[in-house]
């Protein structure tokens, strides 16, 4: 295994923190969706925009173990 120097930790956690930010976004476009409006179009839309939302969740989980997973290796060495 590498050691994983501080600008690669520096890059792993900006990665991290931008995924974040994305996941934030598409939990706003989700809330935003969900409206008075109670017609099936609405539904639909408003049921990819949740689609959306799990895919950025899981994107930002990601980010967030592979800087835990080089931290974790270069504090620990494994």
């Amino acid at each position: 295994m590498e050691i994983q120097t501080d600008q690669q930790l520096d890059s792993l956690l900006g990665a991290y923190k931008t995924a974040v930010e994305q996941w934030i976004a598409a939990i706003r476009e989700e809330e935003n969706f969900a409206t008075p409006d109670h017609s099936m179009k609405e539904w639909e839309v408003w049921d990819q925009a949740g689609f959306r939302e799990e895919e950025a969740r899981e994107q930002a989980k990601a980010a967030r173990q592979a800087y835990v997973d080089a931290l974790r290796e270069k504090l620990y060495n494994f």
